[in-house]
């Protein structure tokens, strides 16, 4: 071959998939963290081909604009109204114009077929210098895929489909995984040569092997044991079973690298989370697209992040997480929920009925429970009192609030901001601070209290409360004890 990478590869994503019952394309439906389009664009990228191309042609804007988004590079080729994955295949060649080397042909609804497997297919192609290497494997009930057909000699002689097979050979086990590695010219010149001359009056792209043959080229097949990558998604049942299959691969790569996951059939990671040897994930335990997790963090019980990153030596308990950083030492949860933006420092503490949007929290700050903080600035070694709201909104637009290193706000405050409450300074339980509080000072800001004597009994005469009221009014003061030797 002209090149070591693969003059093309191109990865057929035009099917309606009518049996998802769904608006939408099935190609975007998602498992692990990616759409199945993208599982096939990561295989297919991994070979680093000349030319990457997406055969639309079913809700394209859909799958275009979604391509566009996770693959710039990759080309769209529109599918004409003839049906086929031979029509197909032909619609992705036009599209880069004349290639000499390998072409691959993938689809985009096997999520689980690997890179590593279409390496391996076109490197026997190479090495068997075939005109066709298709990527087979033999399942126990065939139903429903094209069969491959051999010669006495065992050469491979063509594909046919389930609808066009004679009982015969019906009953071969060896079945067709429509992915393929092709030369060049051999796949443009037989695509011009094939008809649809068959049950569905369709161009075949598994007519080319046929073509080949006959041509006296070789015509090879390379056999996969992993039957589940070759597996295809059609409907919302295959859909689950690959996405529980896919996630316990993942659970089972990272255990391997050393990461303690309690119990695998509650946790699930996307294919991008990165976890560092001995983090730990207990049950119920989700990490979604773009976190990181690194050495010694427990993540857990009931616990789920999406484009977090959690630093070393960190717990997460109970907490519902997306785009927040956690640094090492530092402690979130039970029950906490941090929004964008959050930023909790070394040693530092969320702890429970928490929630946080746009806040840097210092290092060994806490801001223990039942408070809400958007859009502040903690200082390290502050302590934030128990249902402590950060006031930051005023119905038009968002302010900021800066509480100073060390400082402490008493429980209940209200701080509206825009507001600055100094280093060291501290507010007063039940306060609401509306000006900035010098460092060092006691911010007072609350109400004179002021009792109404008999006030339940005139006004909620006849009430439980006005019951208790009036018998624990009529029972009489003890007169205070004299302690022994005061006598006088």
């Amino acid at each position: 071959m002209s090149t070591q990478q693969p003059a093309a590869v191109i990865v057929l994503a035009a099917g309606e998939g009518k049996r998802m019952r769904s608006r939408t394309p099935k190609v975007l439906h998602r498992i692990g963290g990616r759409s199945l389009v993208g599982h096939a664009l990561a295989a297919a990228g991994g070979l680093r081909p000349s030319h990457l191309v997406v055969v639309v042609r079913h809700q394209r804007e859909q799958v275009a604009g979604h391509v566009a988004e996770i693959a710039p590079q990759a080309v769209i080729a529109d599918q004409d109204e003839v049906p086929g994955t031979g029509s197909a295949v032909a619609a992705g060649l036009r599209a880069v114009g004349e290639v000499d080397g390998v072409v691959v042909v993938t689809y985009a609804d096997v999520p689980l077929l690997s890179g590593e497997t279409l390496a391996a297919l076109v490197e026997a192609h190479r090495a068997e210098q075939a005109a066709v290497t298709v990527l087979t494997a033999e399942v126990g009930d065939p139903t429903g895929y094209g069969r491959v057909l051999r010669d006495a000699t065992g050469a491979v002689t063509g594909i046919v489909e389930q609808r066009d097979a004679t009982p015969q050979q019906q009953a071969i086990r060896e079945i067709n995984s429509g992915i393929y590695a092709f030369d060049a010219k051999v796949l443009s010149d037989a695509l011009g040569r094939i008809g649809a001359d068959n049950d569905q009056n369709e161009l075949y792209l598994t007519d080319v092997l046929g073509i080949a043959h006959a041509d006296g080229l070789r015509v090879r097949a390379v056999a996969t044991h992993d039957l589940w990558q070759v597996e295809g998604v059609n409907d919302r049942v295959q859909l689950a079973t690959l996405g529980a299959e896919l996630n316990r691969r993942v659970l089972v790569a990272h255990m391997r690298a050393g990461v303690t996951v309690v119990d695998p059939a509650s946790t699930w990671l996307d294919v991008d989370v990165r976890l560092a040897p001995d983090v730990t994930l207990l049950p119920g335990t989700q990490l979604h697209a773009g976190t990181t997790v690194e050495t010694g963090a427990t993540i857990g019980p009931d616990t789920t992040l999406s484009g977090c990153v959690v630093g070393e030596g960190a717990t997460v308990v109970r907490t519902h997480g997306s785009g927040a950083r956690i640094e090492a030492g530092a402690g979130v949860g039970p029950f906490s929920y941090l929004r964008a933006g959050t930023v909790l420092g070394p040693d530092g503490k969320i702890g429970a009925f928490v929630e946080t949007k746009n806040a840097t929290i210092g290092a060994g700050a806490k801001v223990p429970h039942l408070t809400y903080a958007g859009d502040a600035t903690i200082g390290e070694g502050a302590n934030i009192g128990a249902a402590t709201i950060f006031a930051n909104y005023d119905g038009v637009n968002k302010h900021h609030t800066t509480v100073g290193a060390h400082a402490r706000v008493g429980s209940d405050t209200v701080l509206v901001a825009p507001v600055t409450v100094g280093d060291g300074a501290y507010t007063a339980a039940g306060s609401t601070i509306t000006q900035d509080v010098p460092a060092g000072a006691l911010a007072v800001a609350r109400g004179r209290q002021h009792n109404s004597e008999g006030w339940v009994s005139r006004r909620r005469a006849g009430t439980p409360s006005a019951r208790a009221a009036e018998a624990a009014l009529a029972e009489p003061v003890a007169e205070p004890v004299a302690e022994p030797g005061t006598e006088q």
